[in-house]
């Protein structure tokens, strides 16, 4: 693969916390960010100007969730709290609950019409996307789940959870298809690759291994950062996928050979963070990569592939 470049954009500056969640927004050239702060903040990337307060949360932010083909936009919350908010007309939709605990990670299955959600009681919960109507809850795990990852044609999901498990489930009919002890400390990053054949995960370890989506088993195990692997995320359309971690870093890595492109860090020589990266997320067309953490600033990278 050719050399791939990469350049700080824009800084986006005003959260007075740890930022925990970003989301591309609904209106192009939008993005939403949230964490500590007690608000759901939109910005405008093409300005890389402050937009709006979206909503106002009574608690810290984890996970933020747009819901595909719609203008809702999930909010997941410490307090057990899933707020729907309509981002066109700024209106809360509805607000769910877990039994316990925070929610940590949503998704949706959109050709079933379900929004699914986990969190620290270690549950899956399934709502109607039509009504928000709770349809299933049942338990995945005894521990806390951090994560959840859904394959790109929403045959399969995995959960991750405190313990070091990987749950891989069948989504349509919601059954356990295989269960492996993937990591020795807690789980913290779930994604599928875009074919499906392979599922990535991260831990507190500072572990990524690589497992056949066909029976849970590995594939490769190696050690990108020097600590916790918050986030595995793969480019849009280029062979290439990135992650982000604790260690303050974030790099990119070529899909196929696991090879090293880029490390984007301070000691790099790059205006990067300076605290851990907690969330990383590539824009739509791929142009960009954002990435937040707890030096309460985003940062807008442009990366040629």
């Amino acid at each position: 693969m050719n050399r791939i470049s990469t350049e700080l954009a824009t800084v986006l500056t005003g959260h007075q916390n740890q930022i925990f969640a970003i989301e591309n927004g609904f209106f192009p050239h939008t993005l939403f960010t949230a964490g500590n702060d007690k608000g759901v903040v939109e910005w405008d990337l093409q300005t890389g100007a402050f937009k709006r307060i979206l909503c106002a949360v009574g608690a810290s932010v984890y996970c933020l969730y747009l819901i595909p083909d719609t203008a809702y936009l999930a909010i997941g919350l410490r307090d057990g709290s899933i707020m729907i908010v309509d981002v066109d007309a700024q209106k809360l939709v509805v607000r769910l609950k877990v039994d316990k605990g925070a929610v940590f990670s949503i998704k949706a299955l959109t050709h079933k019409q379900e929004l699914i959600a986990v969190g620290e009681d270690g549950q899956l919960y399934v709502w109607n996307l039509l009504d928000f109507n709770l349809i299933y809850q049942f338990r995945i795990s005894e521990t806390i789940i951090r994560v959840i990852a859904v394959s790109a044609n929403e045959k399969q999901l995995a959960f991750g959870d405190k313990a070091g498990n990987i749950h891989l489930y069948d989504a349509e009919a919601y059954h356990l298809l295989a269960k492996v002890q993937g990591h020795d400390m807690p789980v913290t990053s779930l994604s599928f690759d875009p074919e499906g054949r392979h599922l990535f995960s991260g831990g507190r370890d500072a572990k990524l291994v690589v497992w056949n989506t066909a029976d849970l088993s590995q594939q490769l195990s190696y050690i990108p950062h020097m600590f916790t692997v918050y986030g595995i995320l793969f480019h849009p359309t280029a062979p290439v996928f990135a992650t982000v971690s604790r260690d303050k870093t974030f790099k990119i890595w070529d899909k196929e050979t696991y090879g090293l492109l880029k490390n984007v860090s301070r000691d790099k020589g790059y205006e990067s963070h300076h605290l851990s990266i907690n969330v990383g997320l590539w824009t739509a067309d791929g142009e960009y990569f954002i990435t937040g953490g707890d030096d309460k600033i985003v940062r807008i990278w442009k990366v040629s592939i």
